[in-house]
């Protein structure tokens, strides 16, 4: 059997320019003599659509779109169809929608299988929409006994922590116990870092457990917060791969599934690398995908501006990226200095807006106001909240997003500040740890240096004092990252931490500061997630809630 994987970028809500991709698809692979084309989880709607699945006229829409399906599918009768598309429940028996998939064939659906497991956990919020599959069935097609499951079905085995398996029922087996002869798993699995090797091991685990052919598709993109990194396989008996598609592209392939595999085609891309490229292939989709066209990013001189500013001229091209150092009177000649550097060996447009005047004329209104009280981060935070005042200023004249570019340390404990630098339409490098800006800012030097050697050298400052650095109010911060990792990512207790060696008082500092900042967090622009627990859509924590900070 010839497959077609239809490793696309989908664009939530668009249905018509969605089935638009997936005809296209057909009409190129009918060329090949292909049997069956297969795109990725609820294609015809994007994913993750959230409560677009609670507006009756999007379901009907989505319902049409399969119709106009079946009518094209009239013209290529060698060639059937899987795509995911939300369906409405017939019978009374709690949510109103399955997340399906149907396989169309000579102008009708044939065949349809709901999702089975359901997933609420990290971004996931399936049980808020759907109802699971009753039951899995296989269909015979072409000579072929197919087994269809979607994304999660294929995660049964699959432990999310420690003793944490997450459910009794595994499709994937009862699949195989019903006969099936091929797997066809459709996904829309997004991208963390290392999540490529997890994914490898679990599709050619169940090929080789089951002794079966198994084709995973997955979706490709960035859809707000979450970017989708593709990477579909075909896999043979032997848990071999036929082939692996590439990471952050589209791309369509027409595949014999009657190949050997050969385990040296998969190769795990670089950790770093692959988070460089989620990054650009965020912002270039949230840019295109919400109507902007060109960017305005404060540079400071220091990494995490510059590590954004390179990042957003990948994405959208120089001619789109406008930088702006605002110096203050606590600002080095260096920091201005390497903000024009950067500008200059990036190509971008490039402006100089000196804010001391408007710092000394917010002291001299505040002064009556404050009188006899010392300065402290009040003043400091005025500077940052000018500067977040003057890109939203370049927002609205000249129709640029302003990208906010504080790192997730900073984030996590509050070193940041509202309506100042966490200013802007997305947040760059939200969940990426300090630690990661600097193995990024080496990459992105890999070839030449595009971001000045003084930038990566100095130690971090916010320059809102004299002489001031980071670690005078943070722990270092390797050792701040892996204490954070530890707590946020992967759920560590005080005691757990204490326990594992880190100062006792630097461990209560991090998590009463983790905490007491969700607040801070709410207010923040979307983020791009490419770790395993990112703030906002993945981490949901209460704000007015008794922190146990010694526990």
């Amino acid at each position: 059997m010839k497959i077609t994987i239809a490793q696309l970028n989908s664009h939530v809500g668009s249905i018509d320019s969605n089935l638009e991709k997936i005809t296209k698809v057909l009409r190129q692979s009918a060329g090949d003599s292909t049997d069956l084309v297969i795109s990725s989880e609820l294609f015809l709607v994007g994913y993750p659509p959230k409560d677009l699945l609670e507006r009756n006229w999007f379901i009907e829409k989505a319902g049409k779109a399969v119709q106009n399906l079946c009518k094209i599918s009239e013209e290529y009768p060698q060639t059937g169809i899987i795509c995911g598309v939300p369906l409405p429940v017939q019978e009374d028996m709690g949510k109103d929608l399955y997340n399906s998939a149907v396989l169309v064939y000579r102008g009708k659906v044939v065949f349809t299988q709901h999702k089975s497991l359901l997933p609420t956990y990290d971004v996931f919020d399936e049980h808020r929409y759907f109802e699971p599959a009753p039951e899995v069935h296989t269909v015979n097609f072409k000579g072929k006994k197919l087994g269809v499951s979607i994304c999660e079905d294929a995660w049964s085995d699959f432990k999310i922590g420690p003793g944490k398996k997450m459910y009794k029922f595994d499709p994937i087996k009862e699949l195989v116990k019903k006969g099936a002869e091929l797997l066809v798993n459709i996904s829309a699995s997004p991208f963390y870092m290392g999540k490529e090797e997890v994914r490898y091991r679990l599709i050619s685990n169940h090929a080789r457990k089951h002794k079966v052919l198994f084709v995973f598709v997955n979706q490709v993109g960035g859809n707000d917060e979450l970017v989708f990194d593709g990477r579909s396989m075909c896999f043979d008996r032997e848990g071999k791969p036929i082939v692996i598609c590439p990471s952050f592209t589209e791309d369509v392939r027409t595949i014999d599934m009657s190949l050997l595999g050969d385990p040296g085609l998969f190769a795990f891309q670089d950790k770093i690398e692959s988070v460089y490229e989620a990054l650009v292939l965020g912002i270039r989709d949230y840019f295109q995908k919400t109507g902007y066209c060109k960017a305005v990013v404060g540079l400071s001189g220091g990494i995490d501006s510059a590590v954004t500013c390179c990042l957003a001229e990948n994405a959208l091209g120089k001619e789109n990226v406008l930088g702006v150092t605002m110096p203050s009177p606590y600002s080095s000649r260096g920091s201005v200095e390497d903000s024009r550097i950067l500008a200059f060996n990036l190509g971008i447009n490039f402006k100089t807006v000196p804010i001391s005047e408007i710092y000394y004329a917010y002291l001299e209104a505040l002064k009556n106001h404050f009188e006899g009280m010392p300065e402290d981060v009040s003043e400091e935070n005025i500077q940052s909240r000018i500067r977040g005042n003057i890109l939203m200023a370049f927002s609205n004249k000249l129709g640029h997003l302003v990208l906010s570019t504080g790192n997730k340390s900073e984030l996590s404990v509050g070193y940041c500040t509202l309506y100042g630098d966490m200013s802007g339409g997305l947040s760059v490098l939200s969940d990426v740890p300090k630690t990661i800006v600097y193995r990024l800012a080496s990459f992105i030097n890999r070839e030449r240096e595009i971001i000045p050697g003084e930038t990566i050298k100095k130690p971090p400052s916010a320059e809102l004092k004299p002489d001031q650095i980071d670690e005078d109010s943070l722990p270092a911060y390797e050792v701040l990252d892996q204490i954070l990792n530890y707590y946020v990512e992967e759920g560590y207790s005080v005691k757990d931490l204490i326990k594992s060696n880190y100062d006792s008082e630097t461990v209560l500092w991090v998590v009463s500061a983790v905490d007491k900042n969700e607040y801070k967090r709410k207010q923040s622009a979307p983020g791009l997630k490419v770790t395993t627990k990112a703030f906002g859509v993945g981490r949901r924590m209460p704000i007015a809630a008794k922190h146990y900070f010694k526990k």
